[in-house]
Parts: C-alpha cells; sequence; structure tokens
C-alpha cells in the first residue's frame, strides 16, 4: 500500500485554516502544504514578526499562496478571546481549526491568569479558542478541528490536585500532562459533537519524535546550530513531523475521534496512519473531569 504523503492533498481552494504557532516547526511545514494546495492559511502566531517572516517565506515558494498573520497569545486567555473576536469579524466561516503551538519543559512559570505555563497554553489556551471559534465552525459544512498531542501522552498522568505547580513542579512530568489534556480534549469533543450538524469532527494527532523548535522551552528562540545538526541524527524532520497533522486535517475518510501518528518503530518516525494507540491513553471520566474544569478556568463554555 502507497505511503500517505503531502501530495495526496487535494484541491483547497475556497478552504480557510487556522494553524497556532504556524511560524515555526511542523505548524509552519503544515502551513507551507496547505497553502500550496489552494487553502487560505492564516498563522496565528505570539509573535508577529515572526509570522510575517514565515508568511514571506511561504510566499516567496508558492507565489500564489494566500497567507494571514494575526496574533495570538495562548497564555493570555484576553488574547484568546480578542483574536476570536477579531476573527469572527474578519471571517464568516472556518474550515480547519488546527491545535498546533504548544510549549515544552520550560523552567516553572504561569500565563497571564495564573495557570502553569504548559498546561495553560497546550490545553486550556487552545481549549477556549476552540470554544470561542466552535459557532463559526459549526456553521461551515464538513469542517475539522485539529488538536496536536505528543507521544509524551503515553507516560502522563493528570494531577488535578496540582494543575498550577504549586505543590510541585517537574518539566517533563507537566509537558506530559498537558499534552495528554490535548487527546483527551479532542476526542472527548468528538464525543460531545457526534452526529452534529454540517459534518463537524474532531480529530487527534501527533508528531512522533520530530526536529522543532519546542526545544526552546518556551523562549522562542531558534535552536543552535549543533543541536540542529544532533537532532537531524536522531529524529525525524518537521516536515515528515507535519504528515499527521496535514492527514488529520485533510484525508476525507476520516469520521472523528481518531488518533493519527507516524506508522514507524513505536509511532516515532514515519508516514501517517490511524493508531489505536487512544483506546489506551483516553479514560472517559478522567476526560469528563477535564473538561469541567477547563470551562470553569477558563470561563468559556462550548455551545454543544
Amino acid at each position: 500500500m502507497t505511503k500517505w504523503d503531502a501530495d495526496r492533498i487535494g484541491d483547497l481552494n475556497g478552504k480557510r485554516v487556522i494553524i497556532t504557532g504556524g511560524a515555526s516547526g511542523i505548524g509552519y511545514e503544515a502551513a507551507v502544504k496547505l497553502a500550496a494546495k489552494g487553502a487560505e492559511v492564516i498563522l496565528a502566531v505570539r509573535t508577529i514578526d515572526k509570522g510575517e517572516k514565515a508568511a514571506t517565506k511561504i510566499k516567496d515558494s508558492h507565489p500564489d499562496a494566500n497567507v494571514t498573520v494575526m496574533h495570538l497569545d495562548l497564555g493570555d486567555l484576553k488574547s484568546v478571546r480578542q483574536f476570536a473576536e477579531e476573527f469572527s469579524v474578519r471571517f464568516n466561516n472556518l474550515d480547519i481549526l488546527i491545535n498546533n503551538a504548544g510549549v515544552m519543559v520550560p523552567p516553572y512559570r504561569k500565563t497571564e491568569q495564573g495557570f502553569e505555563l504548559q498546561f495553560g497554553v497546550n490545553h486550556l489556551g487552545h481549549f477556549a479558542l476552540t470554544g470561542h471559534l466552535l459557532p463559526l465552525l459549526s456553521a461551515t459544512p464538513g469542517s475539522r478541528i485539529v488538536t496536536v498531542s505528543s507521544i509524551a501522552a503515553r507516560k502522563a498522568k493528570i494531577n488535578f490536585d496540582n494543575l498550577d505547580g504549586s505543590k510541585g513542579y517537574n518539566p517533563m512530568t507537566f509537558y506530559r500532562q498537558s499534552k495528554l489534556c490535548n487527546l483527551l480534549f479532542a476526542i472527548e469533543l468528538q464525543n460531545r459533537i457526534n452526529g452534529s450538524a454540517n459534518g463537524l469532527i474532531s480529530i487527534a494527532c501527533h508528531p512522533g519524535v520530530s526536529a522543532t523548535n519546542l526545544i526552546s522551552r518556551g523562549s522562542g528562540k531558534e535552536a543552535g546550530w549543533l543541536v540542529k545538526q544532533l537532532m537531524k541524527l536522531f529524529i525525524q524532520s518537521a516536515e515528515m513531523g507535519s504528515l499527521p497533522t496535514l492527514y488529520a486535517a485533510t484525508e476525507p475518510g476520516l469520521k472523528g475521534g481518531e488518533y493519527i501518528g507516524p506508522d514507524g518503530p513505536n509511532g516515532t518516525r514515519g508516514y501517517p496512519i490511524v493508531t489505536d494507540e487512544s483506546k489506551k491513553l483516553f479514560k472517559p471520566d478522567q476526560a469528563a473531569l477535564l473538561w469541567k474544569m477547563s470551562e470553569t478556568l477558563t470561563g468559556v463554555k462550548f455551545p454543544l
């Protein structure tokens, strides 16, 4: 059977896509491929200058690309709301929302509203963003929500009594927790919208082990030359890592609730397939509690 790659993506003219963190890493690589296929791509980024440089780079290689840069700070729920409000004024539909941005193993820091940074940015920011944009997504026939998790979720446990890290903080433990939250959210969202009007679906994915800028530990700085060379020796490229995201966003046969990842050894690299990992990792009671707490913490309730 032929491996799935970006050449399998159909014509996306007329489709509008938001990619959070689309200025670098797998978000950028996904943006390039989607724009090349004709989609209108909105790069939702914390640093406008980086977003503009990414947009220029995409347009240099694809002169007809339709790319817009908008400010979004997932670490500030006010910024999340402002982004959604501005987007809803400027646009009347949304075909694909890709919840991609994230921070990985930073020193202990908090978001603007006082949440531990990784839980706040990786999960709560995307939870709130999705909730705010749900009316537009629901009004757009065949729309999709893609949420990027990680193989780090495999070893995760959610400590609901210490979500802010005040009772102890380990960077990797909290990163794993945030990525499990991404997976639980994506599947729980599908369960809640299942059978909704216009065919809206929610899908989770993970990039395997890929060369991305997450190694900056939340600073947004580029990895050093030596680090980049070492990364190339042991892990797959960001372009390959973007394939599960692209598959989740565009493959026609998906029904919602799938978990997409690489087909290689232990899911660390390779071409995208539907995996069965979510059967082990998804716990309905845990997902329901996370949903309830997320609504309380963000003040965002989904119209479902």
